[in-house]
């Protein structure tokens, strides 16, 4: 007998199996598999179900279903390893001052990029390690304010709507968001969407109203339009920082960096324990041929330092090396420094949280009870859920057409906004896309192996495919696609979905003849003397045939068409002719013969 559940809550983590859910109420798997037979589901035991297919058990049986957020997930993991994460050790002594962290957003075009390189220039070291200055996701900058130098780190976000996601994760990491408007433009719908994303994560915002020194720049507007949003300019009395910039010309980017300082000292106490062990969040993350995978982490409280044992996500390791955004070697990073990481196992995923652990037997076992519990969510999302009414549809071959992908990419932050946004592709329930692996570094052997068995593309994101991946894909007939920009994948994997789709066919009408006379031949049958009364009737085309507005025969074909003595191929509006039906006879004076064809309907 089953045990009902009364409204008895039931936790679960996403991705989880009937058997877990079995484990939290006493009951025997088996008998739960049973319960979705009987609901229309086919699950077995121990695959990894959706959130939906979760809530529908618990329904049936009288449980309240949580699903545990990944974040809570998280902090329960660690508790079992005796980890806070998130929290300052030590009392209000042990907080010191530390730099505020920028996240710089707005509409493409309207000069972020710029801004950033503006802002470097400005603070570039003279003679840096050989004059190179390696991009690595986040720099810090000084700036002297009243006399005094302060740093700012400047996380660098991607400006594509598609990396959304991305920015989203990136702003729970910012202490105050640079929003770029463009003064001959205004307010834009991607300035609406980095306001929300800013408001939404509770930063303050500093304005930058750029390109100040183009023809038609209006910054009045400006803050006008963004009165609406509720950003008021301290002029106008709000609280709101504007500072009129131009990033190419290199016009007050001092100012602004003091707008951010005084705004964080205002509204925020940006204060950390640079004492403890260090933890943070990694910013962006890719696979380098010669130090193999490096990430580009913030750290958020404590010290880092060479030789600490660290878990980023599911990836872990002990630091190697740590360098600058100058490439310079540094012993250790305190509290809002970015820094580049070498020596994990593993590339991380742009977001993920690392901390320092004392053992490394502690990072490998929290590295893959992450990994692991990623793993059942994905497979939970990607499984496609088939109910016993189009079950037999679904075993019929070719019934639900599938697309399988495989991507790999320069850096796991665009990896995972391709990702997203390949995922939200909507061509309806016929075509299913999966993506069977995702990855950061070249297309390898491995990768092509995978493609040959389950019949996937590969697509390869600013990356190529190393060694012999090359031939053994050519041999195998396997799809590698190369792409570097995010539009054009994007669309050429939609157009793919839509091609894959059953041609979807509508009927055309082409003319309707009535019928005026009936002559009786001998040879061949009963011959209809029409008017066309509209479009053209052509030979070969189907027709039916209407009397007194009622259809009383489908499937016909004008195998006959003539006009006066003489054969022809089609009859237009206004003129007579005489049809023949071939062998359907059953035709009055009064009919209307009206004719169609199929075309083929273009995907919307």
């Amino acid at each position: 007998m089953l045990p009902r559940g009364n409204g008895q809550v039931v936790r679960l983590s996403r991705g989880a199996s009937l058997s877990d859910f079995a484990e939290k109420i006493n009951a025997n798997p088996a008998s739960l598999v049973q319960v979705m037979f009987n609901l229309g589901e086919m699950v077995t035991a121990t695959q990894s179900v959706s959130d939906d297919t979760l809530q529908l058990l618990a329904d049936e049986m009288n449980y309240s279903l949580q699903i545990v957020s990944p974040e809570e997930e998280d902090r329960e993991l660690l508790e079992s390893f005796d980890i806070e994460f998130g929290e300052d050790e030590g009392g209000e002594e042990a907080l010191v001052a530390r730099p505020p962290v920028v996240t710089v957003m707005g509409h493409v075009d309207h000069g972020k990029t710029r801004l950033l390189d503006a802002i470097r220039k400005t603070n570039v070291v003279a003679g840096e390690a050989g004059g190179i200055t390696q991009h690595i996701g986040a720099y810090q900058v000084a700036t002297e304010v009243n006399g005094e130098e302060r740093a700012i780190t400047f996380i660098d976000t991607p400006g594509h709507e598609a990396f959304t996601a991305m920015r989203a994760r990136g702003a729970k990491s910012t202490d105050i968001a640079i929003l770029v408007v463009a003064a001959n433009d205004g307010v834009m719908p991607q300035t609406v969407e980095a306001l929300n994303h800013a408001k939404a994560a509770d930063v303050p915002i500093v304005v930058a109203v750029n390109k100040i020194d183009v023809e038609g720049a209006d910054p009045t507007k400006v803050r006008g339009q963004l009165t609406e949003y509720g950003l008021v300019a301290e002029e106008y009395g709000g609280d709101t920082m504007f500072v009129d910039i131009s990033a190419k010309q290199g016009l007050n980017i001092d100012s602004l960096l003091e707008a951010v300082v005084l705004t964080a000292d205002a509204s925020l106490d940006l204060r950390a324990n640079p004492d403890q062990d260090a933890q943070g969040i990694a910013i962006e993350a890719h696979l380098d041929r010669g130090r193999g995978a490096v990430a580009t982490v913030l750290v958020q409280r404590g010290t880092l330092r060479v030789g600490d044992t660290m878990v980023v996500g599911d990836a872990y390791g002990r630091v190697r090396a740590m360098l600058d955004d100058n490439g310079n070697a540094l012993e250790e990073a305190g509290p809002a420094t970015p820094v580049l990481v070498l020596g994990l196992t593993n590339v991380p995923g742009a977001g993920d949280n690392f901390l320092v652990v004392d053992e490394d037997r502690t990072a490998r076992q929290i590295a893959e009870k992450r990994a692991a519990r990623e793993r059942n969510a994905a497979f939970a999302k990607n499984r496609r859920r088939v109910s016993l009414e189009d079950l037999d549809k679904v075993l019929k071959a070719g019934e639900v057409q599938q697309l399988n992908l495989i991507i790999k990419g320069d850096a796991s932050g665009s990896v995972e906004a391709l990702e997203s946004s390949l995922l939200q592709l909507d061509v309806g329930e016929e075509v299913d896309l999966r993506i069977l692996h995702r990855g950061v570094g070249a297309v390898t052997e491995t990768d092509v192996d995978l493609a040959t068995g389950s019949d996937a593309i590969i697509i390869g994101f600013n990356v190529r495919a190393e060694g012999r991946a090359t031939s053994m894909a050519e041999r195998e007939g396997v799809d590698i696609r190369y792409y570097s920009v995010i539009y054009q994948v994007i669309e050429e994997i939609e157009a793919a979905l839509k091609g894959m789709l059953k041609p979807e066919y509508e009927e055309v009408e082409l003319g309707t003849a009535e019928i005026r006379e009936v002559f009786r031949s001998s040879k061949l049958g009963n011959i209809a003397g029409v008017l066309i009364r509209s479009g053209e009737v052509k030979r070969n085309t189907k027709a039916r045939l209407v009397r007194d507005g009622k259809i009383v025969a489908e499937n016909l074909t004008i195998e006959g068409l003539r006009r006066f003595k003489d054969d022809v191929t089609e009859i237009r509006e206004g003129f007579e002719g005489g049809i023949n039906l071939g062998n359907f006879n059953d035709i009055k004076v009064g009919d209307v013969i009206a004719t169609y064809e199929m075309r083929e309907k273009p995907r919307g």
